[in-house]
């Protein structure tokens, strides 16, 4: 009998059995689950048999505050699955939400009667209980390691008196759970060693032991090590309170890659494959490319390694990358061509001009303003430095518009009209602002009671050397992120208003009221919505409709700008409503835009679907920059088309309307790449189609993985009304 010769296994081998093994895991977590509404999360389902139950240190039956968070952290990572790959460079995968196993997620003691009547009559998410929601310095803990922070922590108790204590205590036990989980992983990898035959897989679980047992305590030196320690705080963060952001990947991992590449202890190859799994673990946040705080570019290697690896896995990611005037021209072309050819919905696109003069306009030097990067769907934050809540408090302004409109419709004293509309809806907007502004500060003063930032603290400046929680005046700055929601809709319908009404004649205050109060259901009611829906719309280019747009957006940044918050934090306005537009929409009725009762409100700072009938792009783009808030948070331009720019040609041109764009002041740029036909059949199908990824907001996922209710979100855009 002869040898059989098998081939030794490549990387793009074992990458082709990790994407296989996330497609299954997928389909068995929504299986499990139900569908996931939001980012393509590393979650991986656990064992059926899996079983742990939350410590209760409340009544209630829940656990607040930061033992425990702190004991129920420590229980779970005693408790969780272990993980090992032999195909992966890197041990570990989450499998477990424990701030989403908390029966009561606010403390019953500090409820908010004062702020619960306008937050429901206004439609305001008003990020009481929020959590994470800014970006971590993950230099930090690359310097130190697992053993340094701890020493950190320790140092800081000792410097510290009694009341203190606890505080100090949770971190230290935080630490100890992550090294514990890394330890018992790395008992598994020395089981799977024992049952692995294939020689290089067992090279590759002994270096994966090799890489654990060392960062386990010790600051990481070669890349591989300090892909696993990001792994490890990622998923220690995710099973935390999921966490997602990350920072400038490229940075933080190019002096390894090149103490690496000097010693001969790899190639690109070898880095190409650590990097693919760093993704594949986790999809994080990560910017590539941009400025240093002196404006020159920070383009390296390892930049077009990042974009590489990404494309060579093909799944859904989170990579942003910087678009300025001193970009290097060939990352940027390189990741429009992948984002072109691989119509995957990455990479997105982040304006440095936009964003670095607005955030100059609250005060700041242009040095802080170019450290201040893309780590969320749509968030801007300074690693370690700042604490934001990005993307959790939002304004339905569309529901504050519904308000203005009946309290003008039933005042009896009044005439109606569109400058007696707009006075009444800056008046309730200003309402609106204001009660916001108060939920922030109150969500300041008892969040470290409810959920302490034990994970996050940790890579944070001040939190630790200050014995306080980043909530708590842990770090230097607070600016607080306050998004608006429905701005076409609102500008629309202001603009239908003013022309069918005011300037035309053709319809009535009294009969358009009656009409959204029955919901256009009557065919009286179906001529009067196509009479408004056909009226100026914003994005048009110079209509009615963009200059309501204008008006209303600049409206909302003066009023979140006028002031600070009664606690004294700056508050800073962006247009923006991720993938709530759904839920938002439940809460308004009719409105003059001709849409319908509890339909979808507009998404982010996008025009309606259907704004005009060529659909622009250049259009698009020229209106959403028109409507930027001008201080630093962004306003995204999501854009959807069904592709036929693959070529050179095509990536220039998709590369001069970004940069368009960004002259003119965007912020963010998000493109889905899109066969229509392929989209729709998907719809019918979903699993007929596992692999078809999707922009859907800030966020990318797979489309099967997303509820009918979400995928019609996603139909709607891209195929139109």
């Amino acid at each position: 009998m002869s040898d059989v010769h098998v081939a030794p296994l490549t990387y793009q081998d074992r990458l082709r059995h990790l994407v296989e093994r996330k497609l299954k895991q997928t389909r068995e977590k929504i299986a499990r689950f139900g569908s996931m509404d939001e980012d393509d999360l590393g979650l991986v389902a656990p064992p059926e048999d899996f079983q742990w139950e939350p410590i209760a240190n409340h009544p209630n039956g829940s656990f607040y505050g930061a033992r425990g968070w702190a004991e129920n952290f420590a229980s779970l990572m005693q408790a969780h699955p272990t993980y090992v790959d032999p195909m992966d460079a890197l041990a570990g995968r989450w499998m477990v939400f424990m701030s989403r196993r908390r029966p009561v997620h606010w403390p019953p003691e500090f409820a908010y009667p004062h702020l619960v009547g306008d937050q429901q009559t206004y439609g305001i998410t008003c990020g009481i209980g929020g959590d994470s929601h800014f970006g971590p310095d993950y230099t930090i803990g690359l310097e130190r390691g697992w053993g340094g922070l701890l020493e950190k922590v320790r140092h800081g108790r000792r410097n510290h008196g009694p009341d203190k204590a606890e505080f100090y205590q949770a971190e230290e036990d935080v630490i100890l759970a992550v090294q514990t989980w890394i330890r018992r992983t790395i008992e598994h990898i020395h089981k799977a060693l024992l049952e692995e035959s294939a020689p290089e897989l067992k090279a590759n679980l002994t270096e994966m032991a090799e890489v654990n047992e060392w960062i386990v305590e010790h600051p990481p030196r070669t890349l591989r090590e300090a892909c696993q320690w990001i792994a490890w705080f990622n998923m220690g963060s995710r099973v935390y309170n999921r966490d997602g952001a990350g920072g400038r990947l490229d940075e933080l991992l190019r002096p390894y890659y090149e103490r690496d590449i000097a010693s001969g202890r790899i190639d690109d190859e070898d880095a190409l494959f650590l990097i693919a799994c760093l993704l594949l673990n986790e999809t994080h946040y990560y910017q590539v490319g941009g400025p240093g705080p002196d404006g020159k570019d920070l383009t390296s290697k390892v930049s077009f390694l990042i974009l590489e690896a990404a494309h060579r896995l093909g799944i859904a990611n989170n990579l942003t990358v910087r678009v300025h005037d001193n970009m290097d021209e060939e990352l940027f072309l390189t990741a429009v061509g992948h984002l072109l050819r691989d119509r995957k919905g990455w990479p997105r696109f982040a304006g440095d001009k936009g964003l670095v003069e607005g955030f100059m306009r609250n005060g700041y030097p242009a040095e802080l303003a170019r450290q201040r990067i893309a780590v969320g769907c749509h968030w801007m934050a300074i690693p370690g430095r700042e604490y934001t809540l990005n993307d959790i408090v939002k304004i339905n302004v569309a529901k504050v518009f519904e308000v203005a409109f009946y309290d003008m419709i039933e005042d009896p004293t009044v005439e109606p009209g569109v400058a007696e509309l707009w006075r009444r809806f800056e008046e309730h907007l200003q309402r609106a602002v204001l009660c916001t502004a108060k939920g922030i500060d109150f969500h300041l003063a008892h969040q470290k009671d409810n959920e302490p930032e034990l994970m996050l603290n940790l890579l944070c400046h001040g939190p630790i050397e200050k014995g306080v929680d980043i909530t708590d005046g842990g770090v230097e700055f607070y600016n607080m992120c306050v998004d608006g929601s429905g701005l076409a809709t609102v500008a629309d319908s202001f603009a239908a208003l003013e022309q069918r009404i005011q300037r035309e004649r053709v319809l009535t205050w009294a009969e358009v009221a009656a009409h959204l109060r029955n919901n256009y259901v009557d065919r009286e009611g179906l001529r009067v919505r196509a009479m408004l829906r056909g009226s100026a719309r914003y994005g048009q280019g110079g209509s009615l409709g963009d200059e309501w747009a204008v008006r209303v957006s600049k409206l909302f940044a003066e009023l979140v700008k006028e002031k600070r918050t009664p606690g004294g934090r700056i508050m800073i306005p962006g247009w923006f409503s991720w993938s709530a537009t759904i839920k938002l929409g439940k809460e308004v009725g009719a409105t003059p835009d001709g849409r319908g009762r509890g339909e979808p409100i507009s998404h982010g700072a996008n025009p309606n679907n259907g704004f005009r009938a060529d659909g622009a792009a250049t259009a698009m783009a020229k209106a959403i920059a028109s409507v930027q808030t001008g201080y630093g948070n962004t306003c995204p331009m999501q854009l959807e088309f069904s592709g036929g720019l693959e070529d050179e040609e095509g990536i220039a041109k998709m590369a001069a309307l970004i940069k368009t764009h960004f002259d003119l002041g965007g912020t963010l740029f998000n493109v889905n790449v899109i066969d229509r036909d392929k989209l729709l059949a998907a719809h019918k199908d979903p699993w007929a189609y596992p692999d078809l990824i999707v922009r859907v907001t800030g966020f990318t996922a797979y489309f099967a993985a997303l509820s009918p209710e979400f995928r019609q979100l996603v139909v709607d855009r891209i195929v139109g009304e």
